[in-house]
């Protein structure tokens, strides 16, 4: 075959043609093929993708078998597997050594859904093969024993380097912590704020968490002493706001996302979600009714340049799987599945651009 015979150099060659879509640069560079072999008109390689959630896993699988083809013929049979690597800025630390990715996910107000989209952008991920866990932040009214069924539960302790540390609750596949685990649901957590503080440290440092590839913490609505301490004990890897597209919910939206941009502060905001973004009835799937205005929330990301996340419909299920302690994720509605699963793959996508062009994120110094 002369100048087209078949080998790994020239299969690398090939496919440093193809480019990674959100990233920029061709798989090659950024390390992402691997696994190359060759037989009888056949080149079989792995492209490892920065997360199992990739949005865009089957144009890459498409432009790499269409540049082997480009190269050496349409004859040639091409086996390409796809797996994943979850990118991560961290390396190590004394919290959370095994945690990759750390999001809080902040709303400015309450009643917008957050701990709702919260519980269902975890299953989705979860699904699309990725580790993950959530930390309710919400020391005062915690919602995620109730979503996950698990209002009973209580953490078992364990003792590891004569340290007491509790082992999170695991529902669904997904690790839990919360302080609706440790005081009982009809008790009131009436505390001052350094109070919640140090409990919200407890729930971080004293946690045996395990390796998970995306830890999401639901927050409290507004902008208090939790999410000051949160953004000093942890390096964030990055922020969604949670919104409803009404008028009244924006505004405390965007304080959300302005705490977050501040320069003290500085994580990075990596998208918005629309929540009860329109109102589909079961027997009507395809008619969308928009209850609380319209696009509201993908006016704020274009306002402040960033992505919208996802746009979640107001739908009975998910509400009642909320109730039910089963998220909605779960359940057999396509629609309600469809929005997010395409919220959690955005979410994903967005981590690993972040990952791939900012800077590390710091613990923050706040001083008063």
């Amino acid at each position: 075959m002369g100048d087209l015979t078949i080998n790994k150099e020239k299969i690398l060659q090939a496919l440093s043609t193809v480019q990674e879509p959100d990233l920029k640069k061709d798989l090659v560079t950024l390390g992402m093929i691997r696994d190359v072999e060759t037989g009888l008109d056949l080149v079989s390689f792995t492209v490892v993708l920065t997360t199992p959630a990739c949005p865009l896993k089957e144009l890459i699988r498409k432009d790499c078998t269409d540049a082997i083809h480009k190269f050496f013929g349409d004859h040639i049979r091409v086996n390409v597997n796809m797996t994943a690597d979850i990118t991560t800025t961290r390396s190590g630390g004394p919290v959370m050594p095994q945690v990759k990715n750390i999001i809080a996910i902040a709303s400015g107000k309450g009643g917008v859904g957050k701990s709702t989209v919260t519980a269902n952008l975890a299953m989705a991920l979860l699904r699309a093969g990725a580790k993950v866990g959530i930390l309710d932040a919400d020391i005062y009214g915690p919602s995620m024993p109730v979503m996950f069924g698990a209002e009973d539960m209580q953490p078992r302790i364990v003792t590891r380097d004569g340290r007491n540390l509790m082992m999170p609750i695991q529902q669904w596949g997904i690790k839990l912590i919360s302080m609706g685990f440790l005081v009982p649901a009809e008790s009131a957590t009436v505390w001052r704020g350094p109070m919640a503080s140090t409990a919200l440290r407890q729930l971080i440092g004293d946690v045996e968490w395990g390796e998970l590839d995306y830890l999401l913490i639901d927050l409290p609505p507004g902008t208090s002493d939790i999410h000051l301490t949160l953004v000093q004990a942890l390096p964030v890897t990055g922020a969604v706001i949670v919104t409803t597209p009404q008028k009244v919910a924006l505004a405390d939206a965007i304080k959300g996302l302005a705490m977050f941009r501040q320069p003290q502060i500085n994580v990075p905001v990596l998208g918005v979600v629309e929540n009860m973004a329109y109102f589909t009835p079961a027997e009507l799937p395809n008619n969308k009714y928009f209850l609380f205005g319209k696009d509201g929330g993908k006016e704020l990301a274009s306002k402040f340049d960033v992505p919208v996340i996802g746009q979640i419909p107001l739908v009975q299920g998910i509400r009642e799987g909320g109730d039910e302690g089963r998220p909605a994720f779960l359940s057999e509605d396509e629609i309600t599945k469809a929005a997010f699963q395409e919220a959690a793959e955005s979410l994903a996508q967005q981590v690993a651009i972040r990952n791939a062009t900012q800077a590390k994120t710091k613990q923050v110094e706040i001083r008063v």
